[in-house]
């Protein structure tokens, strides 16, 4: 391993250990199954490489959260007999605050930083 992967992965690293705890604030009311619904989610868009669009999208939409978690209580009846999910209204919930949505991005961003410093790929 080359000096310098070294550093930039303890780097990161410390980085991690400083920001994460730091991005959930005490006033949000998330359960620690909504923060792995939350992570799952960040692992699946960063598994199929569509990073950069879904980063784009969650972006122009997070001031439409509220808006659209009203759109999918109303039509919450009408989904649920096409999807069975368990947890659609509290799914629901969880996207209803912008704030959410800023973490599932900062989420999604450590994983690409995460994979951009094991690759080596220093360059944006």
């Amino acid at each position: 391993m080359k000096w310098w992967r070294l550093i930039d992965f303890i780097m990161v690293n410390r980085l991690k250990e400083i920001i994460i705890p730091n991005l959930i604030p005490d006033s949000l009311p998330l359960r620690e199954q909504d923060r792995a619904f939350l992570q799952r989610l960040a692992e699946k868009i960063h598994g199929s490489g569509f990073v950069t669009p879904a980063v784009f999208f969650l972006e122009m939409t997070k001031p439409l959260a509220l808006l659209g978690s009203h759109a999918l209580v109303f039509f919450g009846p009408v989904l649920n007999a096409f999807i069975q999910s368990e947890n659609y209204y509290r799914t629901v919930q969880v996207f209803e605050e912008s704030a959410n949505i800023e973490l599932l991005l900062q989420m999604i961003e450590a994983l690409e930083i995460n994979a951009k410093v094991n690759t080596g790929d220093n360059h944006e």
